[in-house]
């Protein structure tokens, strides 16, 4: 276990408030680093992968950038610029929407579900082993503490 002390040689903090401020914020950013190694082979970013994951969930559904934009972790990502990485990559298609032309429907295509199940199992098992030394309990408190944040 690295305390957050020891990482940014940092040894007092204004308040523990403070502290735990950092710690999530010093913590988020390793997590994301880790995510974004486990997806390097994939050729894609997690954000990418987020929006991925939300497709993966409306399917057979299609979705709109709007629909992403709302349900995405980090919603400062710029959406439809990460869909057109998609569909560069032949991940995702983007068509108009039938019944309202000024409308896009975002779908995954098969090549997209393959890749993404790939990268699921990659960056999971990468998760699950860092995360692992949390028991159960210890795992439902912190989820619990983290909501609470965000009263």
């Amino acid at each position: 276990m690295i305390r957050l002390e020891d990482a940014i040689q940092q040894k007092h903090f204004p308040d523990i408030h403070i502290k735990a401020d950092i710690n999530i914020m010093f913590t988020a950013s390793w997590l994301a680093n880790l995510k974004s190694r486990a997806l390097k082979p994939y050729g894609i970013s997690w954000q990418q992968f987020n929006i991925l994951r939300i497709l993966k969930g409306c399917q057979p559904k299609a979705a709109s950038v709007r629909y992403l934009t709302e349900r995405m972790i980090d919603q400062t990502s710029n959406a439809s610029r990460l869909v057109d990485k998609l569909v560069q990559k032949g991940l995702v298609i983007r068509k108009e929407c039938p019944e309202d032309r000024r409308q896009v429907e975002i779908t995954l295509t098969e090549h997209g579900i393959e890749e993404m199940h790939k990268a699921s199992i990659a960056m999971e098992g990468d998760l699950r082993r860092h995360l692992s030394h949390l028991t159960l309990e210890e795992a439902t408190q912190l989820n619990s503490l983290l909501d609470k944040i965000r009263v």
